[in-house]
């Protein structure tokens, strides 16, 4: 079984990086044979599948949908261009932005609100959206790591080794994880002025954009609050963050039908509803969910834990490095859940502090999968934004950035950690 997983997860890859177009019809159609063959049995397909991220994707396409029509990121738009000098620095300042937002809610949830402002920009200006909208879920992926509530991995660290908001930035008298995820970001902005440098005509909005109804905007800030607050509920259901997504939506719905006096808004916001990509994430959830199933991923962390020994910068580096590589293709965070008790015990082995594992896979595994345009749910949702917009991302598209970006940010992270915990 795990010899034919394996073979099919990597054909899977190989086609959807030579025909991206094909990315759904070839994840369904692997996590299909993966069933039928037996690799992940029928009654686990449910358990598979991350639905905390489906109904968070879905419920937020419908509040970014009204906030989209109120024109709010058009405005936004005239603001970013009024205050930068030129093409470059926009995105640069989106990039950032989103990465900020990123920090205290779902990389998912940031890329759905963030982008819609990156495309206003990209509008006005006519240029390819492609460099900024990567630029943005790239970030986004970076920040998560950032604090406790930041990401799903996030998450599972804190609950783990029983960490709180407060550990990420400081623990046991040492600078947290924040830091070294702050100065990679910091490090990313020359990479992003070189990759941009040719992006230099000036810009400046004529005039401010009108908003005449503000009640999208309430909704979508309410989604940042209401995630922030459900963070630091303990014991609460794994879909509590889709089910606050879509109560929002359905009361955007509500308003939006009370306001209007028309159906015409809630046909709209569910016809925009990118189902391509939401199946997408369903057939790879269930193929990672296969993979797990037959031991892979258990083999890969005995293996870094093997092949590190007793050595404790190379044990480091291999959990750091490996984690990039890993993330890149299969999803971090059944990867990271195997990993937390692994990294635990090979710690108490060698007697040293946990925190230099436990913020070396964090880091790792979260950035690892800026890598590739599918190793993230976040550049998936991105690359399906731009597919709606007409824009095909091809792997040299994604590379071009995520690659640089992803290197830069994990060494300076690297380095940061090993400083302050060997």
């Amino acid at each position: 079984m795990k010899t034919a997983a394996i073979i099919l997860f990597v054909a899977m890859y190989t086609i959807m990086i030579i025909r991206p177009k094909w990315r759904t019809y070839i994840a369904v159609i692997t996590a299909v044979i993966f069933v039928v063959a037996g690799i992940l049995p029928f009654g686990s397909i449910f358990t598979a599948i991350d639905w905390n991220v489906i109904l968070m994707i879905t419920g937020t396409m419908v509040v970014v949908d009204f906030f989209i029509e109120s024109k709010m990121p058009n405005l936004i738009a005239d603001f970013l261009l009024d205050k930068a000098k030129n093409v470059m620095w926009v995105t640069i300042f989106m990039s950032l932005f989103s990465g900020a937002i990123s920090a205290f809610i779902d990389n998912v949830a940031t890329v759905l609100m963030v982008a819609p402002v990156g495309l206003a920009v990209c509008k006005k200006l006519k240029i390819n959206p492609v460099g900024m909208i990567i630029a943005i879920a790239v970030s986004s992926n970076l920040q998560g790591a950032a604090t406790l509530v930041g990401d799903t991995t996030s998450i599972m660290l804190g609950a783990y080794a029983h960490m709180d908001f407060t550990s990420f930035f400081f623990m046991n008298g040492r600078p947290g994880i924040f830091w070294a995820v702050e100065l990679g970001a910091l490090a990313t902005v020359p990479v992003m002025m070189i990759l941009f440098r040719d992006q230099k005509h000036p810009v400046s909005a004529d005039e401010y954009t009108t908003v005449t109804n503000y009640f999208p905007t309430v909704m979508l800030a309410a989604v940042v609050v209401f995630l922030i607050i459900a963070s630091f509920i303990p014991n609460k259901p794994d879909v509590t963050n889709g089910l606050i997504c879509c109560v929002l939506a359905v009361i955007s719905i509500l308003y939006d039908r009370l306001h209007t006096q028309s159906f015409e808004g809630m046909k709209r916001a569910v016809k925009g509803i990118d189902f391509n990509t939401i199946f997408l994430l369903m057939g790879l959830f269930v193929v990672i969910g296969g993979v797990k199933y037959v031991g892979i991923i258990d083999d890969v962390a005995g293996w870094i834990s093997k092949v590190g020994g007793s050595n404790i910068f190379l044990l480091y580096t291999i959990i750091v490095w490996g984690s990039v590589i890993i993330s890149a293709f299969i999803d971090n965070i059944p990867y990271v859940a195997t990993m937390l008790p692994v990294v635990q015990s090979v710690a108490a082995l060698l007697g040293i502090e946990p925190g230099l594992l436990y913020f070396g896979l964090l880091s790792g595994a979260t950035l690892g999968g800026n890598l590739t345009p599918i190793g993230a749910s976040a550049n998936i949702t991105a690359i399906g934004i731009l597919f709606r917009e007409g824009h095909d991302v091809s792997m040299k598209d994604f590379c071009r950035i995520g690659i640089p970006f992803t290197l830069t940010a994990v060494t300076v992270g690297y380095l940061f950690i090993w400083s302050f915990w060997h």
